[in-house]
């Protein structure tokens, strides 16, 4: 099991990495079809950020000793078995917003992230039954793992000339 100094450590290892492939991927080809399918850089950061945003309403409400929050989207799209129709919803949610602000903002989430994590008492940290949506103790959420399993393949497929999924 980590320590909060541990996991804030891998959320800023994570931040770095998303720095790293942003700039990579560069400005001018963040609005650029590909990295998703016809869903640009600027969208999937759209939709990892609609995504962070609710974990980040929960575990701030959790913080709190508050119940938890509900869905930033229409509650008739949570029964689905997938989630494309809020997917859908988070990037129409986002239509108005440019590429780089939604680089931006998904940068600046994971120093929304430590900040929260740095007011929840350490007990609660440590007690893998103390939130109901997480399973195990909070120091050991890898909260990255969906940008590293499902997207970092396709946007190095677009990097490298290949189709992105």
């Amino acid at each position: 099991m980590r320590t909060r100094a541990e996991q804030i450590a891998a959320i800023g290892a994570d931040q770095q990495f998303w720095r790293d492939l942003a700039a990579e991927v560069g400005p001018d080809r963040y609005s650029e079809p590909g990295p998703m399918g016809e869903w640009t850089f600027g969208d999937m950061a759209g939709h990892l950020l609609g995504w962070r945003n609710r974990t980040l309403r929960r575990l701030d409400a959790f913080a709190r000793g508050e119940s938890d929050p509900p869905n930033p989207w229409p509650a008739e799209l949570d029964g689905d078995e997938s989630d494309d129709p809020v997917n859908a919803w988070i990037h129409d949610h986002h239509a108005d917003r440019s590429a780089a602000q939604l680089v931006d903002d998904y940068t600046n989430s994971y120093d929304r992230l430590v900040a929260i994590i740095e007011t929840i008492p350490q007990a609660k940290l440590m007690d893998s039954r103390a939130i109901p949506f997480i399973d195990g103790p909070l120091v050991d959420v890898e909260f990255t793992g969906h940008l590293h399993d499902e997207h970092v393949p396709s946007v190095r497929a677009w990097l490298d000339g290949g189709a992105g999924r």
